[in-house]
């Protein structure tokens, strides 16, 4: 009998002592890194990271703490996905299709040419599927990807002359990244992809004719409207995600509580920028129109549209010919596409089209 008393007591000792480990890891602090593209005072971009680190540092009442290095500090831009790969930092903020030369198939979750518009590409990632691929194509590579803010429809670009017909794009010198660069490439454009924080002074000087950034809210304070007039409405990414990067093996070190509070904080400052970014687009477009009157709204003529549109589509059969988890990603986007547009068809459409008033 006293022996059994000794080992209960043991056992008893041996619970008291894991309790309170396990008590003290669970207030354990984890301070983390994230790099973000984005200079710290980017519209909205930055806004989104800070509003990530806030909410994790206070969902989890002090356990998680995110350091934000803007790309002022870390002088590498279009080098997020390799830092966080590498472990240099443990997440990061930025745009999938800056790094198709690296990992081709990450492109396809920023945006696709005349593919879904915002409210497609969430319903997408979080009920068609979209999100199961997304980890297929970053697992190999120690990285897990969450969509991290959309920009809504982005515009085509700001022009120094009009574009009337294919022949005004040959020779054209143009900053756009992802697909969209391939096609105006395919096109005869002269296509670059210069970092956010040179692209004015690289209109200004004339090392390129044209600017694609992203619309209203970040242009207008880029100063573009005060060198090129023509600015023109999107077909390259109707629905622009951009991306949080996370370390996976620092994923895996968090308790599981501290995982699921990144997951809400990144699907919430995903959604919110969203929205702020729907909002600053209309206040940065009023105030524009009244402070650059200069500055003239065009669409692409269609001999341009039609040339786009063939394009892109020969352009990815050709790189679902290639490569499978492209065919998958392509056909998947597509597939959902075909589905959920005819809703998008019948409310939002043909509300702007027969109810809607400026």
């Amino acid at each position: 009998m006293n022996l059994r008393k000794t080992f209960l007591a043991a056992i008893a000792v041996a619970t008291s002592a894991f309790s309170a480990s396990a008590l003290a890891q669970d207030q354990e602090t984890y301070n983390l890194s994230l790099a973000q593209t984005w200079g710290p005072n980017t519209p909205i971009l930055a806004e989104t990271t800070k509003h990530f680190a806030e909410m994790a540092e206070k969902m989890s009442d002090g356990r998680l703490k995110i350091r934000i290095d803007p790309s002022s500090k870390h002088k590498a831009p279009f080098g997020i996905f390799d830092m966080v790969r590498s472990g240099q930092y443990d997440l990061g903020h930025t745009a999938s299709y800056y790094y198709k030369g690296t990992i081709p198939n990450a492109m396809y979750f920023t945006t696709i040419p005349f593919g879904l518009t915002a409210p497609e590409m969430y319903a997408w990632f979080y009920y068609g599927g979209g999100m199961d691929l997304m980890e297929q194509v970053y697992r190999p590579y120690g990285l897990l990807s969450f969509p991290g803010g959309n920009t809504g429809n982005q515009m085509g670009g700001w022009f120094r002359k009009e574009i009337k017909s294919l022949d005004d794009l040959k020779g054209l010198k143009m900053r756009t990244p992802g697909l969209a660069g391939e096609v105006m490439s395919e096109l005869g454009v002269a296509v670059t992809n210069i970092p956010p924080g040179e692209l004015f002074s690289a209109l200004e000087r004339g090392t390129i004719d044209a600017a694609e950034w992203v619309g209203p809210a970040l242009d207008f304070p880029m100063g573009f409207q005060q060198i090129a007039k023509y600015y023109y409405s999107g077909w390259q990414e109707p629905g622009a995600e951009v991306q949080f990067l996370v370390n996976e093996k620092t994923w895996d070190k968090l308790p599981a509580d501290l995982q699921e509070i990144l997951r809400v904080a990144m699907r919430t400052a995903a959604h919110d920028m969203y929205i702020e970014s729907y909002h600053e687009n209309a206040m940065a477009w009023d105030k524009m129109k009244e402070n650059y009157p200069d500055v003239q709204h065009k669409v692409f003529p269609p001999e341009v549209i039609n040339a786009l549109r063939k394009t892109t589509d020969k352009l990815l059969e050709q790189y679902a010919e290639k490569d499978p988890m492209a065919r998958k990603i392509i056909s998947s986007q597509r597939d959902y596409l075909k589905i959920v547009r005819k809703w998008t068809n019948i409310s939002d459409k043909a509300y702007l089209e027969s109810s809607a008033t400026e």
